[in-house]
């Protein structure tokens, strides 16, 4: 991040200008002039900040990444349900917020193995949030009876694969979309389950 105001403000609006872009054409679509003519810089400024569209899309993936674990953190009340719900709100809200950008990421994990191997470590990073937060629940509840690494890998993958599904791809067919909070307690839930073997009583 450039240490001046004005560098600062630069590369905001050049963000700011690919997510409306990213939104309006898609990732593979949109030219780095696309994004440079939306945010009122020249093309030649882009270079200033990023070397390429695909190291600003690691730049979104941090934001997103960022906002999901804040958004997380500020939810955090005690009640493991509520922890539950809240890591499971912040990673839904903010994918619909970064939906374009997301649907970059994974096709760019598809054709890119060093990005994918980016995206890798930035999965690793939500799996061992998840992990810690098992083991809390087992300090003070019954073992759960599974392999802990692998619960908070397929937790994860329950999370990612069910935003893909209803906000990526369009859903399954013969269900009926799951309003926002709707598919928050679904997903609470079956978490809560798995990690305390029991329906929530609140």
């Amino acid at each position: 991040m450039p240490s001046s105001a004005k560098g600062q403000r630069t590369e905001a609006a050049l963000l700011n200008a690919a997510r409306e872009v990213f939104t309006d054409k898609g990732y593979f679509n949109t030219k780095i002039s696309d994004i440079t003519g939306v945010a009122g810089r020249s093309t030649a400024s882009f270079y200033n900040y990023y070397e390429n569209k695909e190291q600003l899309l690691e730049a979104l993936l941090g934001a997103f990444s960022t906002e999901v674990l804040e958004q997380s953190l500020a939810a955090k009340t005690g009640d493991p349900l509520d922890g539950i719900r809240g890591a499971v709100r912040a990673y839904w809200t903010s994918y619909k917020k970064y939906l374009p950008e997301m649907i970059g990421v994974f096709q760019m994990a598809m054709l890119d193995e060093g990005f994918a191997r980016r995206w890798r470590a930035n999965r690793a990073a939500g799996i061992r949030a998840v992990l810690t937060g098992l083991h809390s629940a087992e300090r003070i509840n019954p073992p759960i009876g599974l392999e802990l690494d692998v619960l908070a890998s397929t937790l994860v993958s329950m999370l990612e694969g069910f935003c893909w599904t209803w906000l990526a791809m369009g859903g399954d067919p013969d269900v009926d979309p799951p309003d926002d909070e709707t598919a928050i307690e679904t997903l609470a839930t079956v978490w809560y389950r798995a990690v305390y073997g029991r329906v929530p009583t609140d």
